[in-house]
């Protein structure tokens, strides 16, 4: 249901239908029709890591950091779209981050 003044959804409370938006009221007809029920089941989280997950693509490039020959990378277009993206790469090994532009 939406409320007839402004639009918005009437959401029930105390056996009747209000408008969180302009507080306009309205009776609920039929009671089974607007039953609110609360979840409270737990819910499981999974935590992924970053470090496990190698989605980048890998390219032949000497980190400065630890001499590694290979990196993770990835394009963003960081300055106007007339111009071109940044390059930027990560040591598989030691996760140093630089970037390249053209």
């Amino acid at each position: 249901m939406f409320c007839e003044k402004c639009g918005s959804l009437l959401l029930p409370k105390d056996n009747k239908l209000v408008c969180k938006r302009c507080g306009a009221t309205k009776e609920i007809a039929d009671k089974k029709e607007f039953t609110l029920t609360k979840n409270r089941e737990k819910k499981k989280k999974l935590l992924i890591l970053e470090e496990d997950i190698n989605t980048l693509p890998t390219t032949k490039a000497e980190c400065r950091k630890c001499g590694n020959t290979e990196a993770e990378w990835w394009l963003l277009q960081t300055r106007k779209a007339d111009e071109a993206e940044t390059r930027f790469f990560r040591c598989t090994k030691c996760k140093f981050t630089w970037r390249e532009y053209n």
